[in-house]
């Protein structure tokens, strides 16, 4: 059972049980959220090309008809991500039908995004989970070159081409398997055959084949909606694909293993933290990794509490610090 660290010491019972509401998912919330996300998609692939037509493709159009579909990346990846820990819904069936479907519309891969996730939570920071640490095992020129193309979007790339895999023959599939995945260290070796396991499953499969049709087939039509003007498509998947890339390992960026849950939360503005669906409060969401987005700030202001308050940066500067590079033995035991 989770802990009961959200709630203030010498508060009353009444404040305890609104604390236990909150662990639940809002549900009005989230699915007022997924009605936002799908019209940013629905945008996206068939409103913005009648716009581009409307305005003859006029570059200014093209930056403020891009930025709304940039805008909501952050709540339709965390409302994915609420679906990974089964806190979107309150019914299992549709909370993972609902996360497959939003999958899908950013043809990401739901089954391989939540093995890939979960690993995290439970592996998080070691030897094959720090990305921004350099190990000097290859190259200085290809570790920061590798480093810099997964931040600049890499990451969004090997998940849309991970389906794959269910395609491939189990031998051909394995030994793509063991060359991709870091199996440095024991913990490492063990997400790697675990993630074998995962491929070679024939649910797994199926589930992997089907949704990556739904999103071949769902951008096929878009792109030719698009016409002629199929680069902006391109440019807004890519812009889309980008942030999820900087955003995904922001919070561990520079992280060393002592530290609480091996993350770190970030100061934001009330309105941005609802974009953000609180991602930018990861350090409780590993803490806490049973608790809904919403049940985040009040951990937040209990932790302020303590004597002296934790520091947190801003969230942007965090991200824009990650462009600074590897990490030279950051998080090493």
């Amino acid at each position: 059972m989770e802990s009961t660290s959200a709630v203030r010491p010498g508060s009353d019972a009444r404040s305890a049980a609104k604390t236990a509401v909150r662990r639940e998912p809002d549900v009005r919330a989230n699915l007022v959220l997924t009605g936002v996300a799908g019209l940013a998609l629905a945008y996206q692939l068939f409103g913005l090309p009648l716009l581009l037509r409307a305005t003859d493709g006029a570059s200014f159009a093209l930056l403020v008809s891009l930025l709304p579909v940039v805008l909501i990346t952050p709540i339709h990846w965390g409302l994915i991500h609420e679906g990974i820990h089964g806190q979107l819904l309150r019914s299992r069936r549709a909370n993972e039908t609902v996360a497959r479907l939003l999958a899908i519309a950013l043809a990401m891969p739901f089954d391989a995004v939540r093995f890939g996730h979960l690993m995290h939570h439970r592996f998080t920071r070691e030897a094959f989970d720090r990305p921004d640490v350099d190990d000097a095992r290859a190259p200085r020129w290809l570790r920061r070159i590798g480093w810099y193309a997964r931040l600049l979007g890499g990451l969004y790339v090997a998940e849309l081409l991970a389906p794959l895999l269910a395609f491939m023959p189990l031998r051909l599939a394995q030994a793509v398997i063991e060359r991709g995945v870091d199996a440095h260290g024991a913990e490492g070796q063990q997400v790697q055959r675990l993630f074998s396991k995962h491929v070679q499953d024939p649910a797994n499969r199926r589930h992997a084949r089907r949704d990556w049709l739904c999103s071949i087939v769902l951008y096929a039509f878009a792109f030719a909606l698009y016409g002629k003007a199929w680069p902006v498509l391109l440019l807004a998947m890519y812009l889309r694909g980008l942030w999820l890339s900087l955003a995904d390992n922001l919070p561990h960026y520079g992280v060393a293993m002592d530290e609480p849950g091996r993350a770190r939360d970030f100061r934001v503005s009330h309105g941005l933290g609802l974009l953000l669906m609180n991602h930018h409060l990861h350090r409780q969401h590993h803490l806490h990794p049973t608790l809904p987005w919403v049940a985040l700030p009040a951990l937040v202001e209990t932790a302020d509490g303590a004597t002296p308050p934790p520091r947190r940066e801003a969230y942007w500067r965090a991200a824009l610090r990650q462009f600074r590079g590897l990490q030279p033995g950051v998080g090493v035991r």
